[in-house]
């Protein structure tokens, strides 16, 4: 029986290359995304025709009871999952105060921190039983900086950053590593930043910025650190890191 590394949020990013890295090193990858049927087939295909062992389910994290469904059948049926990555975005887009409706901002908010809750609040208790386990979640700059328009975003990511800390108060002394990951920057990833900028944009950023030019975030090396992170000895656990690329200024300093 393989290990296993869920993931919720598995696009063509960030999360579906955290899945290939993780299938590469011999876990089973459990990959979930919202929509696209056939990006999913086409990503499990991928890793085992690496020789790796996968499985791809739609799902829609703010509905009722979906996370929870699917992690307690992929231990019935797959294997323990010792590592969990939480990797839904929740931006909503740029606007006014006026402009962002309750029900807008509420869905940042299930994105955000409650879908991360519903998680966690069935792994952590699995992970603790077993005397260890991994939840890395993706953050985002807003995790530490509002910006005018971002209202929903940024309450959003700046819970998930505080339940990511809360969570490891509990969990970390019962052998389980949480490590909350801010993403400062642009990620080359066609279903997020493409369907943002549309194909003719970004095929011009990559062009001027990123390719060659490294000043886009590849998510294949993301996915280098994310491994890392599911290897750290526990005496020098990080809880918290920042990425961005190296032409880029830090969020401190934006």
């Amino acid at each position: 029986m393989k290990p296993v590394c869920l993931v919720i949020g598995a696009g063509a990013g960030i999360g579906g290359n955290v899945g290939r890295r993780f299938a590469r090193e011999g876990y089973h990858a459990a990959l979930c995304r919202r929509t696209d049927q056939d990006g999913l087939d086409r990503l499990v295909g991928a890793i085992e025709g690496d020789g790796g062992s996968a499985s791809g389910y739609l799902l829609n994290a703010v509905d009722d009871g979906t996370i929870e469904q699917r992690i307690e059948a992929v231990e019935a049926e797959i294997g323990p999952i010792e590592v969990a990555v939480y990797n839904l975005g929740a931006q909503i887009g740029d606007r006014p105060l006026r402009s962002t409706s309750y029900k807008a901002f509420e869905m940042g908010w299930r994105l955000g921190c409650f879908g991360l809750f519903r998680l966690a609040n069935l792994v952590c208790p699995l992970m603790e039983e077993r005397g260890a386990g991994t939840l890395l979640v993706t953050s985002a700059t807003a995790a530490v900086r509002g910006n005018a328009g971002q209202h929903s975003h940024a309450a959003a990511m700046g819970g998930r950053r505080m339940l990511c800390q809360t969570l490891n108060a509990e969990y970390g002394p019962k052998g389980v590593h949480v490590a909350h990951i801010l993403v400062d920057g642009a990620v080359d990833a066609p279903d997020t930043l493409g369907k943002m900028l549309g194909p003719e944009r970004y095929q011009q950023l990559r062009e001027t910025r990123g390719m060659e030019h490294d000043g886009l975030m590849l998510p294949e090396r993301i996915a280098d650190t994310y491994w890392h992170l599911a290897q750290q000895h526990r005496s020098v656990w990080t809880h918290e890191l920042d990425l961005r690329s190296f032409s880029d200024s830090p969020w401190w300093n934006g």
